[in-house]
């Protein structure tokens, strides 16, 4: 299982506005600067981003976007599950043809499992310890000289 480049791209955005907190709002065009993604495509994801909540939008010269809420609050779940929907990597329940007896699947629990452990680690993943897990790694490099 992948996720897609739409959550990927939204984490990414949404990683440079947890870096900027308490800042001025950064502009999309920064964020796609400092992320290397593509700037009208980053548009939509933050459009999305918007209407579920978790930014603010600010018109005019010094506009962009700001979280909506302290990245402590904000668990990277939220994010991913804004852009696209349950974290599942499968979904049996929903999919009547997916099996003939799902009280009697093995795969389905399997899946069950699997959907719960990885929900699990993005629910109790908040955008603040993926800040400050990003400013560990950026210190260091910082120093760091290779011949």
């Amino acid at each position: 299982m992948k996720l897609s480049t739409r959550s990927r791209y939204g984490l990414r955005a949404m990683l440079v506005l947890a870096l900027h907190e308490g800042e001025e709002p950064v502009m999309t065009k920064e964020i796609a600067e400092k992320q290397s993604l593509p700037c009208s495509y980053l548009e939509q994801l933050m459009l999305t981003l918007r209407k579920a909540g978790l930014v603010h939008a600010t018109r005019g010269a010094k506009g962009g976007y700001v979280l909506s809420r302290d990245p402590r609050q904000i668990t990277l779940a939220e994010i991913v599950e804004s852009l696209e929907g349950p974290l599942d990597i499968a979904d049996c329940v929903d999919v009547p043809s997916c099996c003939f007896d799902p009280q009697s699947c093995a795969l389905k629990d399997l899946f069950d499992e699997a959907n719960e452990a990885l929900r699990g680690v993005f629910a109790n993943t908040t955008l603040a310890e993926l800040a400050d897990n990003q400013r560990s790694k950026e210190s260091q490099m910082v120093g760091m000289y290779y011949i």
